[in-house]
């Protein structure tokens, strides 16, 4: 049985994800409540379904103290049950629920949308450290359906090494559980013929590839995470997001990405994503 638990703020993309999860064969329910979520699973399992997908939110806040008893109960009968924590910077939901004309379910005469948002980011803060983290912030919702769609198809035996580019410029992904800074290296951007491309093309590759302080720093950056790795196995986590980032997300944090993410796919299982090139 495979399970997907999608959780996170309104407004972040919750929506998207459940019906991505649909499209590729899940059996999906939206907003339910956490303290039915094992008889479902048994009933569900009693008729047949094999692939569950259900949707949690802040009205089921009150329960969600024994979310780590739940989920230790499913894996203990065999489910494959993965967490996934969709969220985004308040000025960016702010924007949204401003464009859709929708009301925040926490909103009201006497709170905010701001004051709502917040209050919903205390609600789930126990929630978010339990998921693979999602940062929706600068992802459109065709990128977003590509993440999920990569997501659910990891073996969840073996945890999943994310590398992920982004531009300082836009603020560090929230997602990032290690955050390394490439700044300091050559910028193509100044380069006239290079600064259409990006990290993914030859002449950027060779460009940096060139650059001794950029295979000085590409190098520490492996051993780092060769070397803290295992740490993050024994402590079972399932995913490890490792954002590189220069100025516009466009050249050097794409070509660090890329590379690392060839070293290290031999051996271990590896997704790379460029949040800037979404």
């Amino acid at each position: 049985m495979q399970i997907v638990l999608v959780s996170g703020l309104s407004g972040s993309g919750k929506s998207i994800a459940i019906a991505v999860l649909e499209d590729v064969g899940f059996y999906c329910v939206d907003n339910l409540p956490l303290a039915m979520l094992q008889p479902l699973v048994d009933y569900l399992t009693r008729e047949g379904h094999t692939r569950i997908a259900i949707a949690i939110d802040a009205r089921s806040s009150a329960s969600f103290a024994q979310l780590p008893r739940i989920a230790e109960a499913l894996r203990e009968q065999g489910a494959d049950l993965r967490v996934i924590f969709l969220e985004a910077k308040t000025l960016t939901l702010v924007k949204r629920f401003s464009e859709t004309r929708r009301r925040h379910p926490l909103s009201s005469d006497s709170v905010s949308l701001q004051e709502a948002i917040q209050l919903e980011r205390e609600m789930l803060a126990d929630v978010a450290p339990l998921a693979h983290r999602i940062d929706t912030s600068d992802l459109s919702a065709a990128a977003l359906r590509l993440w999920i769609k990569d997501l659910v198809g990891q073996d969840r035996s073996r945890i999943t090494l994310l590398f992920e580019s982004f531009g300082f410029k836009h603020g560090i992904p929230l997602d990032a559980d290690l955050v390394f800074d490439v700044r300091c290296l050559p910028n193509p951007h100044y380069v006239a013929e290079l600064r259409p491309l990006t990290g993914r093309d030859q002449p950027v590759r060779d460009y940096l590839g060139a650059s001794a302080d950029a295979m000085a720093l590409l190098a520490d950056i492996r051993g780092f995470v060769e070397n803290w790795l295992p740490c993050f196995i024994r402590d079972h986590r399932a995913y490890l997001t490792v954002a590189i980032g220069c100025t516009g997300g466009q050249h050097r944090s794409v070509y660090f990405a890329e590379t690392l993410a060839v070293a290290f796919r031999e051996r271990e299982q590896v997704l790379v994503r460029h949040r800037e090139l979404s």
